[in-house]
């Protein structure tokens, strides 16, 4: 493997059986007939040669990955992107060792320290303390290297009172502050953290992203990190790869993954039945056939970019008199905003296809994660169709002039400023 290089995977594939169930008897003859019987039965299950028999094999599989090739470069932080069920976790369990591949090959050069699961790694019957040294000397290291390490670590997870404590009686937050802070202050050559971040506070999520650019940007350290966040994925990631039903479907900078993920893989893009009306969100009244969100500017949708989101549905009603009603709320539950507007303004609606746009200008929306639900009336009066929380976006922070940083609230104005000197 080249020097310059971190991992490199060729051709990774994770394959599971499911569905098979041995089947058991109930009696005693049975079971001694069952167990005669088994060398032959296994001997015909491998000789199989049949095309249906081999169909029906794989039938039984399920590829969490599929044939995914990449190389990582030494002091790269690699964002991992995708949907529940797209095979990131079993990704990183791969180039952790934790499981092993069905096919392919994975190469990587340095100590890996993983950060998976809450309390991957620890025992739960030693103490903090003693885990600390635990996972040290699995790292090779030797007692004075994690002597001269301890007090930091036990600083940064904020457990200081709880050190000499056993694990098994920590909180999940309490695994997780100590986990990152052993992984991280341990100086490992790659870093490989799944979405186990979400379980810690907003503060000490913070933290833990500036650790890992402290890592990667100070000492030439390899991270590899998934999230569904994708402001800390622009934020801490040089490049991104987006997976979906285990495959890799774009390798790129983090910006244009991002972009990628929003524009094909999130809820928006999902919700698209051009193709076949009848499967669309709706009913004999209204049909939604489409739901895009882009940025109004840009890639990425940004507290600067703004959204424009087009709605096209299909009308079965005559003079419906229809009208299209939006309510935005945030990851909080909060109702960001409830608006609505006709369509037609006449009693003679006619059948067929409606196109709406609107616009959210830039520096309204906070960054964060935001959903829409749509409800479509007649007349202001009656509710043809209800669909809550139909698409899903995420709003990124960007620092500009007015917000070099991120800040609290619902929204984020820039507002214009009037002062007046008025005197002693």
């Amino acid at each position: 493997m080249d020097n310059s290089l971190a991992i490199k995977v060729d051709n990774l594939s994770k394959v599971y059986k499911i569905g098979l169930k041995e089947q058991k008897q109930e009696t005693l003859v049975g079971s001694i007939i069952d167990s005669i019987k088994k060398p032959i039965k296994n001997f015909r299950r491998i000789s199989r040669v049949r095309q249906s028999e081999i169909q029906q094999e794989n039938a039984d599989q399920f590829w969490a990955l599929k044939n995914v090739s990449f190389e990582l470069s030494k002091g790269e932080v690699l964002g991992v992107i995708g949907k529940n069920g797209a095979g990131k976790s079993t990704l990183l369990k791969l180039l952790s060792r934790i499981t092993y591949p069905s096919t392919g090959r994975i190469e990587s050069m340095g100590k890996i320290a993983s950060l998976l699961e809450v309390g991957t790694g620890f025992n739960p019957e030693l103490t903090g303390r003693e885990n600390i040294f635990l996972n040290g000397t699995i790292l090779g290291l030797s007692k004075k290297e994690i002597d001269e390490r301890f007090s930091e670590i036990v600083k940064f997870s904020g457990i200081e009172k709880f050190i000499e404590t056993p694990v098994k009686r920590y909180s999940s937050g309490m695994k997780v502050r100590l986990a990152f802070a052993v992984a991280a202050h341990l100086e490992p050559d790659i870093l490989i953290i799944d979405e186990v971040l979400a379980v810690g506070d907003a503060e000490f999520q913070r933290k833990c992203i500036g650790k890992m650019q402290e890592i990667s940007d100070g000492t030439g350290r390899t991270v590899l990190f998934v999230s569904h966040n994708m402001a800390a994925v622009k934020a801490l990631c040089t490049r991104g790869i987006v997976l979906k039903g285990g495959e890799k479907v774009f390798d790129g900078s983090q910006n244009a993954a991002i972009n990628y993920y929003q524009a094909h893989l999130d809820n928006a893009a999902n919700l698209d039945y051009i193709d076949d009306i009848s499967k669309a969100p709706g009913n004999e009244n209204v049909r939604i056939v489409n739901f895009s969100i882009k940025p109004l500017d840009g890639d990425i949708i940004s507290i600067k970019s703004g959204v424009r989101f087009e709605v096209l549905l299909y009308n079965f009603v005559l003079g419906a008199n229809l009208d299209i009603t939006y309510e935005l709320r945030n990851s909080e539950e909060i109702i960001v905003f409830h608006t609505g507007n006709y369509i037609t303004t006449t009693n003679n609606s006619r059948k067929g296809f409606y196109r709406i746009a609107s616009e959210i200008p830039s520096h309204l929306l906070n960054s964060g994660l935001y959903f829409f639900s749509i409800i479509v009336g007649q007349n202001q009066k009656t509710a043809l169709f209800k669909g809550r929380d139909m698409v899903s976006f995420e709003v990124i922070h960007e620092a500009s002039e007015n917000h070099t940083r991120e800040l609290p609230g619902v929204i984020s104005p820039i507002l214009s400023f009037n002062t007046i000197y008025q005197g002693e």
